[in-house]
């Protein structure tokens, strides 16, 4: 499990640590994590650090000493260092001293050859602002970041300028190749905008002593994602393994039914009921699924529902399902017809899944709004509707009541393809039927679908039918890694 803190469970676990050592020893260890990483990207660019031509983007914070720190460790390496302080009044005193005992170059950001220093270099690292900075970068500092454009950059422990704690990205900021992080991950690192201006992130442990479950953020790695995969036994039937029903479809949308039954076909369940007007063109693709003309409510035993892919304005089947004393996944025209106080009410789990425009208008503000904090959406979503929420997007994210946020890591931006969201519904809502609670059933279907997605673009287009049918080989990779 990948797991992220807040910036004030750090500074928490900092504190504590530096008071049971010497002073310094954090920024020591993150500042020979730090030259470490950048010594293995000048290797690979230049074949060695001799020689090799560096500039600091120093801030006043610890991240600066870190930098400087660093930058000292390079230039005793005989790389050509050069430090831009952009506060020469309240840079790091010992970071600074050891960088010029090591031969480094210190230059004021005020003066005229500052952005020529940074133009030349080979390598800039980026240490303007810390995990506690607020705001996009001053003026000044931008400007000295626009000069890095052909250099490969290094932010330290987060690109300057991006919120630490959401992911935001209010202004100007930093736009890394690679962020070395410290001690742990950090939200803001894993979650967009902010995790597109992290690039590579490189995590080097400082002793930091921190409790899983004071996280703020995780994510599902192939062994946890594998654990939770349903795998029938020796006395499984189609009925122990869950039955899902899905209610999707209409006379204009025939094809988004045919797509959540896909989903729902590999998600683990062990049949799969049809509700709706789409009935011939679902046997038509899928003859083994189970079709039904009649209400939800008449359908026959199920162990959960999908309700709204392509459903148009019919609310009527959405009103047995909202009623069903089962698990129940709502998406798309179901999110907009379903009603906050009806998914409140629910006893049985409930997960909502909406991409950023149907999030805006369930919250009832602006889509940017959305996508610029996510993190907050995702929350305010669980929060208000008594629900479990999978927020849809670059970095699905899905939020219950309790528990940290989970960031899917497997997403491919292949998936922006119609039809795609209604596939992971089925997917989703088949875990649920096969008995996953909701937090989990949204997780696992994220990160399946977005492994499928990569699996059947390998750089190329593909069609949201094209993710549905990678979803059994990427299932077998999880389930056999290596």
């Amino acid at each position: 499990m990948r797991t992220a803190y807040s910036v004030e469970k750090v500074r928490s676990s900092e504190r504590a640590l530096m008071a049971q050592g010497p002073e310094g020893v954090l920024m020591q260890r993150a500042a020979a994590g730090l030259a470490a990483e950048c010594a293995r990207l000048l290797g690979k660019v230049y074949g060695k650090v001799y020689g090799a031509r560096v500039a600091l983007l120093v801030g006043s914070g610890d991240n600066g000493g870190d930098a400087l720190y660093a930058g000292a460790r390079l230039a005793r390496r005989g790389a050509g260092v050069s430090a831009v302080l952009l506060a020469p009044d309240r840079t790091h005193a010992g970071g600074l001293a050891a960088l010029r005992a090591a031969g480094g170059v210190v230059v004021g950001a005020d003066e005229d050859r500052a952005e020529g220093v940074v133009a030349r270099a080979g390598l800039v690292v980026d240490g303007i602002v810390g995990i506690g900075g607020r705001g996009g970068l001053r003026e000044r500092a931008a400007r000295l970041v626009s000069a890095a454009r052909d250099a490969t950059v290094v932010a330290v422990d987060l690109p300057s300028g991006v919120d630490a704690d959401t992911g935001e990205v209010p202004g100007d900021a930093v736009r890394a190749d690679v962020t070395v992080t410290f001690g742990t991950y950090k939200p803001g690192l894993l979650i967009d905008p902010g995790r597109e201006y992290a690039g590579a992130v490189r995590l080097v442990g400082i002793g930091l002593e921190l409790a899983a479950d004071e996280a703020e953020l995780e994510a599902l790695q192939f062994a946890e994602v594998a654990g939770l995969l349903p795998v029938p036994g020796g006395e499984s039937d189609k009925y122990r393994r869950g039955v899902v029903g899905v209610v999707a479809g209409s006379a204009r949308y025939p094809g988004a039914a045919v797509l959540a039954v896909a989903g729902a076909l590999r998600g683990g369940a062990g049949a799969v009921r049809y509700v709706g007007p789409a009935a011939d063109a679902v046997i038509a693709r899928f003859p083994e699924v189970l079709v039904s003309a009649g209400p939800p409510a008449k359908a026959g035993r199920v162990q959960a529902w999908v309700v709204g892919p392509g459903l148009g304005d019919d609310a009527e089947g959405l009103r047995d399902v909202v009623a069903a004393d089962v698990p129940v996944l709502i998406d798309a025209d179901g999110l907009r017809l379903a009603g906050q106080e009806a998914v409140r009410a629910r006893r049985a789990p409930t997960l909502l899944t909406p991409h950023a425009g149907e999030a805006a208008a369930l919250l009832g503000v602006a889509r940017a709004e959305v996508e610029a904090g996510r993190l907050s959406a995702v929350r305010e979503l669980a929060r208000r509707y008594g629900a479990t929420a999978l927020l849809k997007g670059s970095t699905t994210l899905v939020a219950s009541a309790r528990g940290p946020v989970r960031v899917n890591p497997t997403g491919t931006a292949w998936l922006a393809t119609a039809g795609s969201g209604d596939v992971l519904s089925g997917l989703a809502g088949s875990l649920l039927a096969a008995g996953l609670g909701a937090r989990d059933a949204g997780s696992v279907a994220a990160y399946l679908h977005g492994l499928a997605g990569r699996h059947a673009a390998d750089g190329a287009p593909v069609s949201a039918q094209d993710v549905a049918d990678a979803i059994p080989a990427v299932w077998r990779e999880v389930r056999r890694p290596g």
